[in-house]
C-alpha cells in the first residue's frame, strides 16, 4: 500500500486542482525539445487552471506556488489575461473574469454528452430527490460535464467543470473499470493515494479487485469514501455502439439512504436514465 497523503485544508481538499509540478506530463518544463509545443500557452492555461480550487482570488505568489513557475512568468500570464478580459486585479489579488467561461462553453456546446445529459439527469433527480451527474475521465479525475442538484449534500459545491480524483468515486472507478489494462495502468500511475476518510481505499490492489467487480457488476458505489456522510452509485454510460463514454451517478446523503436503498431504489431509475443518455449518442465519425 502506498502511503496516504493529506491535502492541506487550505486546498479546498479533494476538489482542488492538483498542484502543476514539474511531475506533470503536460508541464512545459518537459516539452523544451518539442519545435511545436508554445511554452507561453501552457504556462498561460497552467495559470488559469491555479484558479480552481475554492480560493478564488490569489495573489501572484499563490499562483507561483500553485503552478511552480516563477513569479515573473506568473505576472506576465495574469497580466496578459487581464489586458484580454479573462481576469482582473484589485492591485494584489487576481480573479477571473466572466469572459473565462467562453473557453468552457465551446466544448459545452458542442460536445454530445454534455447536451444530451442534462434535460435526463434533471428528469431523474426529479424522480429520486436525488443530486445525479455525468462525467468523464481526465488525467486521472473525473470532470463534470453534466449536474442536476436538489440540494448541497458536499461539503463542497460542486457544478459542471468540477474535477475529482477518479480512484475514491464511483464515477472513476465505472470509468476505470472499463479501460484496457494498458490505460488502467496509466491512469492509475498518476494517482496520489490521498486517504480523504477512514474509508477509502489507498491499495493499488484492492482497486484493481474493485474495478473487476465493477465490470462484472455494472455498477459502481462508493460508500463515504471521499467524504464521510456522502453516498453514490454510478453506472456506466455507452454510446449507440456500446463503447462506454461517460459515467452517470446518484448522489445522497449516508445519514438518510441506505446502500440497500440505492441498490433497489436508485440503481434501476439511474439504469433507465444511462440508457436513455446511451441511445442519443452518437460514435464518433
Amino acid at each position: 500500500m502506498l502511503p496516504p497523503k493529506t491535502l492541506p485544508k487550505t486546498s479546498g481538499a479533494f476538489i482542488a486542482q492538483r498542484v502543476m509540478s514539474a511531475t506533470d506530463p503536460d508541464n512545459a518544463l518537459f516539452r523544451g525539445g518539442d519545435p511545436d509545443f508554445m511554452t507561453s500557452l501552457a504556462r498561460g492555461l497552467h495559470v488559469i487552471r491555479a484558479f480552481a480550487g475554492v480560493d478564488r482570488r490569489l495573489t501572484i505568489a499563490d499562483v507561483s506556488r500553485a503552478t511552480g513557475l516563477t513569479r515573473a512568468v506568473v505576472r506576465r500570464c495574469l497580466y496578459t489575461l487581464k489586458e484580454l478580459g479573462y481576469a482582473g486585479t484589485d492591485g494584489r489579488m487576481y480573479f477571473l473574469q466572466p469572459r473565462i467561461l467562453n473557453l468552457g462553453y465551446s466544448y459545452l456546446s458542442t460536445a454530445p454528452v454534455p447536451i444530451a445529459a442534462q434535460p435526463v439527469l434533471e428528469e431523474m433527480s426529479e424522480t429520486l430527490g436525488e443530486a445525479s451527474s455525468v462525467a468523464v475521465l481526465d488525467d486521472g479525475a473525473v470532470v463534470y460535464v453534466g449536474r442536476a442538484a436538489t440540494k448541497r449534500i458536499m461539503s463542497v459545491n460542486l457544478g459542471v467543470g468540477s474535477r475529482l480524483p477518479a480512484y475514491c468515486t464511483a464515477l472513476g472507478r465505472v470509468l476505470l473499470a472499463h479501460l484496457t489494462d494498458s490505460q488502467v495502468d496509466i491512469e492509475l500511475s498518476k494517482v496520489d493515494w490521498t486517504q480523504h476518510t477512514k474509508h477509502t481505499v489507498t491499495s493499488r490492489s484492492r482497486l484493481e479487485e474493485l474495478l473487476v467487480e465493477v465490470r462484472h457488476e455494472g455498477y459502481a458505489i462508493n460508500d463515504q469514501e471521499l467524504e464521510i456522510g456522502l453516498r453514490s452509485i454510478a453506472v456506466p454510460v455507452r454510446n449507440v455502439v456500446g463503447t462506454v463514454v461517460a459515467a452517470m451517478n446518484v448522489s445522497s446523503q449516508a445519514s438518510r439512504v441506505s446502500r440497500r436503498e440505492l441498490l433497489e431504489r436508485c440503481l434501476p431509475v439511474l439504469r433507465n436514465a444511462a440508457d436513455k443518455l446511451s441511445s442519443q449518442l452518437l460514435p464518433p465519425r
